[in-house]
């Protein structure tokens, strides 16, 4: 028998074997990406220190990946299958989400409330999935023999200790104390922020160049849940516009200026948005199938809207990009975000809803405008149509008429407002602004609502009153029930538009606001303005209309000016088709020398207007 061969040595020449990398989800997500960027397989490779082919294996794994980190919460997850029951990965997927909410709600958990909702989670995913057929359901890798059998879950005292290592919960509060302990470390977090570590003053950082970002959900079609419209939604099966979820990302600095929110909704191309452009929504628009916040949006948040906003801002105001970032320690927020004259401090642990300037009653004034709002909005559409039926509005109810009442949410809401939210936080940069203050204005806008329902009538609009919307406004932060966990669990598949041929794509986005569409508004406008003055006896509210008119299209005049200039500049030559020349075609006289010049189309005149 031969002997064994022995490993080969550096003394003979030859390297030692390259050990195995493997990479996290999290990172081969990056990867994807940089592919979807157009990077070649060979430099992306370079990039990672890996062979081609492992990057063509990853790329073909591509859909397997992505699905798995939308629904997990571990972030160090290196596999995209783990043979366990489905019912329980889709439990922990919901456990994971329910702790998360009652963590940034400042809810106390210990370990018996966890496991008592795991078994209340388990016995709901499956007992809803075995009630329904199984013919649908792709296959999942399980340990049992048959892995869509409904097995006893006993949430034991093993699985939760592995639960909370792979979804990194060693943070959670996991007894009632912890509360008390958060009270005091939010005590001392200013004066850790501003002493110990001297980040504001050794920096100079300015109330301008200090920044608070958080998030938020919101049921953009709740109402008070003792109205006619909740009950009729209540008894129609499958109809739950109520439960209807957004998160919103809300970032506003010491000073009072508040950054254009971004909206995270279940589908990227709904088609009540089939015709806009998303660049041009009062919103940054991004996508999640749960509509939930991921680390991934996060950090498209903070390049793609937080970075250039805050240049444009200071640069505005002549400041330097120098910017502090104070966000929560949330397990979906990246440690590993940078960017030069950037620095980012966490808030500690459970303390958010006690010092963080947006949980100072920034979001509960932003819910009760909306709120406001939104009534005002039922109210206009009422009193603009003879036939109103509040149950077939309601019905028809879309996300870009939530966008709308978005973008008069932020027209109202004051930077003296957000200013006097810094006073835990940082008291110095705050001024007293009398009656701007979000305690005054969420009572005005509540004020306001009650009074737009009775304007709406009805059954729960008649005797409404500011405790039924102070209770609407709360319920939006609510700790996530079990059916709002279990339709945060579904796919938003539906409202995905199908993907279509581009060139058609292209060519509707083109149709918009052309030169004749806008000399249609305009002429419409005029219109409406005779026949006030036709139909009308009152001569003061004639010209109130009138100059309400022609304020209302004094933007879309703009326009239609600067595009009728532009038109005005095209060159001739744009006018004219080429021809391929072919050998059939008759010999061309050629111009004279004296009028060559004239082919340039910069010769050309500009068209006056007749």
């Amino acid at each position: 028998m031969s002997p064994k061969r022995s490993a080969p040595s550096k003394a003979s020449g030859k390297e030692p074997k390259r050990q195995r990398k493997v990479m996290t989800l999290h990172e081969k997500v990056k990867l994807l990406d940089m592919l979807a960027e157009g990077k070649p397989f060979a430099a992306v490779a370079r990039h990672y220190g890996l062979n081609e082919s492992t990057v063509r294996y990853i790329k073909k794994g591509e859909a397997n990946i992505r699905s798995t980190v939308a629904v997990t919460c571990i972030q160090n997850a290196k596999r995209t299958a783990t043979k366990r029951n489905k019912y329980i990965v889709r439990m922990e997927a919901a456990l994971g989400i329910w702790i998360k909410d009652c963590r940034k709600k400042n809810i106390p958990l210990d370990t018996n409330v966890i496991r008592e909702k795991a078994r209340q989670l388990y016995e709901q995913l499956a007992g809803e999935a075995s009630a329904q057929s199984h013919a649908e359901d792709d296959p999942q890798p399980g340990t049992s023999k048959a892995p869509e059998e409904h097995i006893t879950f006993h949430a034991s005292k093993g699985w939760f200790d592995r639960f909370q290592k792979r979804f990194q919960l060693k943070s959670v509060p996991l007894h009632g104390e912890a509360a008390s302990a958060d009270v005091e470390g939010a005590k001392k977090y200013p004066r850790t922020l501003k002493k110990s570590f001297a980040i504001i003053e050794d920096n100079g950082y300015l109330p301008e160049q200090v920044f608070n970002m958080d998030e938020t959900g919101l049921f953009w079609k709740k109402m008070p849940s003792r109205t006619f419209i909740m009950k009729d939604e209540a008894r129609t099966p499958g109809f739950k516009a109520q439960k209807d979820r957004v998160t919103l990302i809300l970032c506003g600095n010491a000073a009072g200026f508040l950054m254009k929110p971004a909206l995270i909704y279940k589908s990227a191309n709904p088609r009540a948005l089939k015709r806009k452009k998303k660049n041009l929504l009062p919103v940054h628009w991004m996508h999640n199938p749960k509509a939930w916040i991921t680390e991934a949006l996060v950090s498209d948040w903070f390049f793609h809207c937080f970075i250039p906003a805050a240049k444009m801002y200071l640069r505005e105001k002549g400041l330097p990009f120098k910017v502090l970032l104070a966000m929560d320690n949330a397990v979906r927020h990246p440690l590993d975000l940078s960017y030069e004259g950037v620095q980012i401090v966490f808030l500690p642990a459970n303390t958010t809803s006690l010092i963080q300037p947006l949980d100072q009653g920034f979001i509960r004034t932003f819910k009760a405008l909306y709120t406001k709002n939104l009534m005002q909005h039922l109210v206009e559409a009422m009193d603009s149509c003879s036939n109103f039926s509040l149950k077939e509005f309601w019905r028809q109810f879309t996300i870009e008429t939530c966008l709308q009442v978005i973008q008069r949410v932020l027209q109202e809401l004051k930077p003296e407002t957000l200013n006097a939210c810094w006073k835990k936080l940082w008291p110095e940069c705050v001024h007293d602004h009398k009656g701007f203050s979000p305690e005054e204005t969420q009572h005005s806008a509540v004020e306001k609502a009650v009074k737009l329902a009775k304007i709406l009538g009805g059954e729960g609009f008649d005797d409404m009153t500011t405790e039924d919307v102070n209770f609407l406004i709360d319920a939006h932060s609510d700790p996530l029930t079990d059916e709002d966990l279990a339709e945060l669990m579904k796919s938003a598949g539906e409202e995905e538009e199908e993907q279509g041929d581009p060139s058609q794509e292209e060519e509707e986005e083109d149709e918009g606001l052309s030169l004749e569409r806008l000399e249609i508004m305009m002429k419409t406008a005029k219109e409406l303005q005779g026949m006030a003055e036709l139909w009308d006896p009152s001569m003061v509210r004639i010209m109130q209309f009138k100059n309400a008119i022609d304020s209302a299209m004094q933007s879309y005049k703009s326009l239609f000016a600067t595009m009728k200039q532009q038109r005005q500049q095209l060159p001739i030559t744009m006018f004219f088709q080429t021809v391929n020349k072919t050998s059939d075609d008759p010999p061309q006289k050629h111009m004279p020398a004296s009028d060559s010049s004239l082919n340039s189309p910069d010769d050309f005149p500009p068209l006056k207007e007749q």
